[in-house]
């Protein structure tokens, strides 16, 4: 193949790095110059006709083009068949939920993909269990109340402890840790015993006590109520209820590149405002393809460009988008109003009318399409004739 890099240092300043690169690895085999001269010309071309026209209103197209299919969206809740707990919201809920930015989500789920040999289904049943959050009432027998010792016994389920590999020991060590107040004791059968440490016995406290106790967090990750190994082509992963990406990302079985949580703040928080941008953009395309709709991905893009520019996410709401528009009038036509005009008289606002809603409020040209450019006129020199 010829040298090809002076030709592609002509277009550096015409056309993004990114398509540069995508263009040079898809270069059809012996490719000649002129040939790739014409590919060249013709992706310039291409992308050209592509961009937006000064004066276009993207963000209005961008809005009918989601909002009219958005109204054949059905009010879909996936479960699934035999857990409890285990529902995925989808549908124009999630497509609503992820467009008000809300931090309450009413689902939370996260698909945890493996590392071989555990993806391939080593030991799956296992790991899933050591994910679930567990309290203490996971590995109880029963907890016995003895009046005349005014004391406890927790009978545990030793099956239960083995297969996830923990020791009666260690549980006992995060019992002692948790609760102050209380003796605990360690039995030859492998029962522990619970007594109160001061002189004066209550019994009222025992009783208390006993159910404290059974809420107590032993061992998994705090946030993951319910995991279900799920077979997906040809490898397993974990579909977990609840969410705790940071501390499921520090596991050594688990692959980093892949697992997904759909909570837009965690990925915020976790991964940094680039990476929520491009979960914006999943998370609405893969509702809109559910449901059998066609909407340009570029629509889509504008509004994870709208909700992240800031540095965080704001929400399309009077909480988010709105509240950070320069434009008083604008804030103010949108709900609220009163609120937003005496508090930008007290700070003394100005409003320089650049948007549409202002301009239509006040019945002047909206600066858009043909009413963006302006007309200037050089004054003629010299007194004006009589």
């Amino acid at each position: 193949m010829p040298n090809i890099d002076p030709l592609f240092d002509k277009y550096k300043d015409k056309l993004p790095e990114s398509l540069l690169e995508e263009v040079k690895q898809n270069i059809p085999p012996k490719c000649s110059k002129e040939r790739l001269k014409n590919i060249l010309k013709k992706v310039e071309e291409e992308y050209y006709e592509s961009i937006a026209a000064p004066g276009e209103c993207v963000g209005i197209i961008s809005a009918e083009s989601i909002g009219e299919p958005g109204t054949q969206m059905t009010l879909n809740t996936f479960h699934f068949a035999g857990v409890a707990e285990m529902n995925v919201t989808t549908g124009l809920p999630r497509l609503i939920e992820v467009l008000d930015g809300r931090k309450k989500i009413s689902t939370e789920l996260m698909n945890i993909y493996l590392k071989k040999p555990y993806s391939e289904g080593k030991e799956i049943k296992i790991i899933a269990e050591s994910l679930k959050e567990l309290t203490l009432n996971d590995f109880l027998k029963e907890i016995v109340v003895n009046i005349t010792e005014s004391e406890l016994k927790i009978i545990l389920d030793l099956d239960k402890v083995n297969m996830l590999k923990l020791t009666v020991a260690r549980l006992l060590a995060v019992l002692k840790k948790s609760v102050k107040g209380f003796s605990f004791k360690l039995e030859k059968d492998e029962s522990i015993t619970v007594a109160q440490t001061g002189k004066d016995k209550d019994i009222i406290q025992l009783y208390k006590l006993k159910e404290k106790l059974r809420k107590i967090y032993v061992h998994g990750i705090k946030g993951i109520k319910q995991v279900l190994p799920v077979k997906k082509e040809s490898e397993f992963m974990i579909v977990a209820a609840g969410t705790n990406l940071k501390a499921v990302l520090d596991l050594e079985f688990v692959d980093t590149q892949r697992t997904y949580t759909n909570d837009l703040y965690e990925v915020e928080k976790i991964l940094g405002i680039e990476a929520t941008r491009q979960f914006i953009i999943n998370e609405l395309m893969k509702v809109i393809e559910e449901q059998g709709l066609n909407v340009d991905v570029r629509h889509i893009m504008l509004v994870a460009d709208t909700m992240c520019m800031s540095g965080k996410i704001l929400g399309i709401n009077r909480y988010g988008i709105v509240k950070e528009k320069p434009s008083v009038l604008a804030r103010a036509s949108f709900e609220t109003p009163i609120k937003h005009i005496v508090n930008a008289s007290l700070m003394g606002e100005e409003d320089p009318l650049n948007s549409v809603i202002e301009n239509v409020m006040l019945n002047q040209p909206v600066p858009i399409g043909t009413g963006l450019p302006g007309l200037i006129i050089k004054a003629a020199k010299g007194k004006a004739k009589k």
